[in-house]
């Protein structure tokens, strides 16, 4: 299947990109809107100025079996995140910002790198903070030959005008859906209203590229969730769940995720101080699989 965007006028993707720029000058890029200027490098929640940060970028084979395949999704770490979770397993690269900041024609260079290394696709994680940027890198590198579909690895405190814009760009989005109440949002993740952005972030999600294509074991376009269960239910999974399955599709492609440890302050929230136990995890499949979802269990 042809990636959306090589279906895109170069005039629209150039217009795309013109939008998603001019939405640093005040940053409204999500629903923090900070209103820094970004463009003069000034940083707000994200801790991002006008060049993305990048951790590390490579195949990676950790990932869902359907982006992995054989040769692995072909991910770039964006530093920096408009969240702020207490229990984030990587708050190296999201709350300290370890990285290194890059070009446009940097950024596409390690785009095409990873299609040479045979991936997959090309997995943003965290990206919507930088959507602009990565963008004005796509640009770059669809004129030296990139073709590998784009996977939106976010969070899901995603604004539906970023959304919009980045419709016909985008072949997989894969939003976290984190929480199924605001108030645990705010508690856990300092965000307002988590809940009620993420449901219109995945309706817009699934308007736009629908329930997950598969073709030969790989993802070819289509919307893939994650929802990590907590302990002692914090994540309100049922609601979550029950909302994808009755608003969404019965056939979306859910990983309902157990890895869930205490890391970065978790420690300092008793509810959050202890690992998931395996009869915690399965009361949230079990569940699932009783309103019919069935894909990526």
């Amino acid at each position: 299947m042809r990636p959306s965007y090589l279906n895109l006028a170069l005039e629209s993707l150039l217009k795309k990109k013109e939008d998603l720029l001019a939405m640093l000058s005040r940053c409204n890029l999500c629903l923090r809107s900070c209103g820094v200027d970004r463009i003069k490098d000034e940083r707000g929640e994200c801790q991002t100025g006008r060049k993305p940060i990048v951790s590390s970028y490579g195949p990676h084979f950790g990932e869902e079996p359907v982006l992995v395949g054989r040769y692995g999704s072909g991910t770039i770490f964006f530093s920096g995140c408009n969240l702020k979770c207490k229990f984030c397993q990587n708050y190296q690269i999201s709350q300290l910002v370890m990285g290194r900041e890059l070009t446009a024609s940097e950024l596409a260079t390690i785009m095409c790198d990873l299609q040479k290394m045979g991936c997959h696709n090309i997995n943003l994680v965290s990206p919507t903070h930088v959507s602009p940027q990565i963008v004005e890198a796509l640009v770059i590198a669809i004129r030296e030959g990139l073709s590998l579909p784009i996977v939106y690895n976010t969070g899901g405190y995603d604004s539906l005008r970023t959304l919009h814009i980045l419709d016909s760009i985008v072949d997989i989005y894969m939003p976290d859906a984190k929480y199924g109440d605001d108030r645990i949002g705010e508690i856990l993740s300092g965000i307002r209203n988590y809940w009620q952005v993420n449901k219109r972030a995945l309706i817009e999600m699934h308007q736009q590229v629908g329930d997950l294509v598969v073709k030969d074991g790989i993802a070819q376009r289509g919307l893939l969730i994650r929802h990590l269960v907590l302990p002692g239910g914090l994540a309100q999974s049922e609601t979550v769940l029950r909302f994808i399955a009755e608003e969404i599709s019965r056939e979306s492609y859910v990983n309902i995720m157990d890895q869930y440890r205490p890391c970065y302050l978790a420690d300092q929230d008793p509810g959050l101080a202890r690992r998931l136990t395996r009869e915690e995890f399965m009361k949230v499949v079990n569940f699932a699989r009783s309103i019919g979802l069935h894909r990526g269990l």
